[in-house]
């Protein structure tokens, strides 16, 4: 039998350790599912949905039985969710790419700091000397900038990465299953009794 002790103790672990505390970490995680939308089912928008159901008859013909039908269902799903998660990782890069402002969080905490640190050495109302000026207006050029937004969105790249792992596996596994289902299935058209033909 558990103490009270014990089932306090479960409790008081229990709500240390069950997500962000504030409201804002709170909306932060609330909306990390539909950043992308990776996470929903193809079948949530009918486009998609579409999309899906006419891949898989090109991929087994319409003729094919349920169960090939269902297996190529899941090939289908899994190159679109691939797909999804390319095109993501393409419009994260291209829009960082394409902003000339663009700033890493990191820089921007130095530019901050750069500031804060004149305003106390030399008073607010001190004019702000020309190389730190300088530093504030620089942007990275093109091979900095693309490290500095690589850097930057490491989080974002990683949970892509592994939309993209989980895709990929899936859609490898339906192909195997495929690939089954066939043989098995002209193995037993080959073992059916052939019909008799009457002889004269």
């Amino acid at each position: 039998m558990t103490s009270e002790r014990k089932i306090r103790a479960n409790r008081a672990n229990a709500r240390a350790s069950t997500g962000p505390k504030t409201a804002r970490g709170r909306s932060r995680s609330a909306r990390n599912a539909l950043r992308h939308a990776l996470s929903l089912s193809v079948y949530s928008d009918p486009g998609l949905s579409e999309d899906s159901g006419a891949f898989a008859r090109e991929i087994v013909g319409a003729d094919a039985n349920s169960e090939i039908q269902e297996i190529a269902r899941r090939i289908a799903e899994a190159q679109i969710d691939l797909h999804r998660a390319r095109r993501a990782r393409h419009q994260l890069l291209s829009e960082a790419l394409g902003d000339p402002n663009y700033e890493s969080a990191i820089m921007q905490r130095k530019k901050l700091a750069a500031v804060i640190r004149c305003a106390r050495s030399f008073g607010p109302l001190t004019p702000v000397p020309d190389d730190v000026v300088a530093f504030l207006n620089s942007k990275p050029e093109e091979p900095h900038k693309f490290a500095a937004i690589l850097a930057d969105k490491t989080h974002q790249l990683r949970a892509l990465d592994r939309y993209e792992r989980r895709a990929l596996s899936r859609r490898n596994r339906a192909i195997q299953a495929l690939d089954t289902a066939r043989v098995l299935q002209t193995l037993s058209a080959e073992q059916k009794p052939q019909p008799k033909t009457a002889s004269a």
